[in-house]
C-alpha cells in the first residue's frame, strides 16, 4: 500500500512539472511574440518602414531571428497558439468593424472570384510542378495553401494526402515565406496601382496567401480596402471544407486511402458573422470599437510573429526548390489575372 501511494506521488509531482513547464512555456511564447510585436509596430514610426505597417515589418523581423538564432523551441507552444488560435480571435474581433450590408452586396460576386482564384492557384502550380518534376504531394499542398488560406490549409489536407511531417512544415514555411513577400510588394504597389481602395481590397483577398497576409497588405489603403480584404479572403476559407472533400473523394477513388480524414470547420467564421452582425446593428461607444480595432490589429501582428518563425531558408535549399518554384510560378500569374480582372 505504501509503495502504491509513494508511486502515485511521483506520478502526479511528475504531471504538474511538466503542466507548469507547458504554462510557461505557453505564456513564454506568446510574450515573445507579442515583444517582437510591439517592435515591429515601434519601427513603423520611423520612415520607409511606415509605408510596411506594423504586421509586414514584425514577420520580417521574426524571419531573421529564426535565420540567425534559430526557432526557440523551448516555447514553441506558445508560438504555435499565437500563429493560429490568436489569429482567429484577432479575426473574430475584426468583424466588429464589418457592416452587413457590404456582404449582402458584395459577397456572392466576391465567392464566385475566389472559386477563381482557387481554380487558377492549383493548375498552374501542378502544371509547373509537372513540367519541371517536382514532389507532386508537397506541391498540391502548396498550391491548396496559395489558393485558399495557407497554412491552414496545408494543415487541414496533409492528412487527408497522408503527407509527412517535415513537407507539411516544409509547406507551412514556404507559404509565410512566399506570402511575406507578396505582402510586401502589394503594399509597395499600392499607391502605384491605380485602384480604388475598394479595387485594391479585393485584389488582395482574393490573391495573397493567409489571413494576415491580406491584412497587413490592405491596412494601408484603409478602413474600406482592409473589410473588403477580409470579405473576400474569408470566402477562401470557408470554400477550404468543399474543397477538401473533394480532394478526400479523389484519394480515395484514386486507392491512396483507405481511412476517413477529419476536416475541420473554420468554426471561427461563426464568431466573426456575429460580432460582424453585433457591430452592424448594435450601437456601440465610438472609443470601445477603437480598442477593439486596435486589439485586432495588435493580435494580428502578433500572428504574423509567429508566421515568420516557421521560415527555414536552409530547408527551402534541399528538396523545396522545386516545389517553391511552382508555388512562385502560380502566385505570380494569379497574382496578374486577378489584377486584370479587376480593373478590366
Amino acid at each position: 500500500m505504501r509503495v502504491n501511494v509513494e508511486k502515485e506521488g511521483i506520478r502526479q509531482t511528475v504531471v504538474q512539472r511538466k503542466t507548469a513547464g507547458f504554462s510557461k512555456a505557453w505564456i513564454g511564447g506568446i510574450l515573445f511574440t507579442f515583444a517582437i510585436a510591439f517592435v515591429g509596430t515601434c519601427l513603423t514610426k520611423f520612415p520607409v518602414i511606415d509605408r510596411l505597417g506594423p504586421m509586414v515589418t514584425a514577420i520580417l523581423i521574426a524571419i531573421i531571428y529564426r535565420q540567425f538564432a534559430g526557432y526557440p523551441e523551448a516555447i514553441r507552444s506558445g508560438i504555435n497558439f499565437s500563429a493560429k488560435r490568436m489569429l482567429r480571435f484577432a479575426i473574430i474581433l475584426f468583424g466588429f468593424k464589418l457592416n452587413v450590408d457590404t456582404i449582402l452586396h458584395q459577397g456572392l460576386g466576391l465567392l464566385a472570384r475566389d472559386v477563381g482564384s482557387i481554380a487558377i492557384a492549383i493548375l498552374v502550380t501542378m502544371m509547373v510542378a509537372h513540367w519541371i518534376k517536382a514532389e507532386p504531394s508537397l506541391s498540391l499542398m502548396l498550391a491548396v495553401g496559395t489558393g485558399v488560406c495557407g497554412a491552414a490549409a496545408i494543415a487541414a489536407v496533409s492528412p487527408i494526402m497522408e503527407g509527412k511531417d517535415d513537407d507539411t512544415a516544409i509547406g507551412v514555411g514556404l507559404i509565410a515565406l512566399v506570402g511575406t513577400l507578396f505582402t510586401i510588394a502589394y503594399t509597395l504597389l499600392e499607391p502605384i496601382v491605380h485602384m480604388t481602395n475598394i479595387q485594391y481590397g479585393i485584389w488582395s483577398g482574393i490573391s495573397l496567401h493567409e489571413i494576415a497576409h491580406v491584412a497587413a497588405a490592405a491596412a494601408p489603403a484603409g478602413q474600406d480596402a482592409l473589410t473588403i480584404a477580409l470579405l473576400a479572403k474569408l470566402g477562401r476559407v470557408l470554400l477550404l471544407v468543399p474543397l477538401c472533400l473533394i480532394l478526400a473523394a479523389w484519394m480515395k477513388k484514386k486507392g491512396s486511402s483507405d481511412k476517413q480524414s477529419k476536416i475541420e470547420f473554420p468554426r471561427f467564421l461563426f464568431g466573426f458573422i456575429a460580432t460582424s452582425l453585433i457591430g452592424s446593428y448594435v450601437p456601440i461607444p465610438p472609443i470601445i470599437m477603437q480598442n477593439l480595432a486596435t486589439a485586432s490589429s495588435f493580435l494580428l501582428t502578433a500572428a504574423m510573429v509567429g508566421l515568420g518563425l516557421n521560415v527555414s531558408f536552409k530547408a527551402l535549399r534541399t528538396k523545396a526548390l522545386k516545389p517553391f518554384i511552382a508555388m512562385l510560378a502560380a502566385s505570380v500569374v494569379l497574382s496578374i489575372a486577378t489584377y486584370l480582372s479587376i480593373i478590366l
